[in-house]
């Protein structure tokens, strides 16, 4: 039961910073900060699926759930890892955009 609690709470907490960093990408106007703020937007929902698959175990613990928890935490990783990877990249070069932009 507590379990469910810190998943859902991870859940929330994830599709706010996604509906944060949403939000920066569609105020931002130079465009590797909008990149930067897509795949920081990325890492928040792959955390979200990673942790609706996490409580979806334990939600259906029946062979069909998890199944499903399989492919909704694998996809999260994907998507997490992924985007994990741009965001460190595009960080990169946020500074220098900001300095030729003033």
């Amino acid at each position: 039961m507590l379990l469910n609690f810190i998943f859902v709470f991870f859940i929330v907490v994830s599709f706010v910073f996604y509906f944060y960093y949403k939000t920066k990408q569609f105020r931002s106007t130079l465009p590797i900060r909008k990149k930067w703020y897509t795949a920081k937007a990325g890492v928040a929902l792959g955390v979200f699926v990673i942790a609706f698959g996490l409580n979806a175990t334990i939600i259906y613990p029946t062979t069909v759930g998890y199944i499903v928890a399989v492919v909704f935490i694998l996809v999260g990783a994907g998507l997490a890892y992924n985007n994990y990877k741009r965001a460190r990249h595009e960080g990169q070069y946020i500074q220098e955009e900001y300095e030729l932009n003033k």
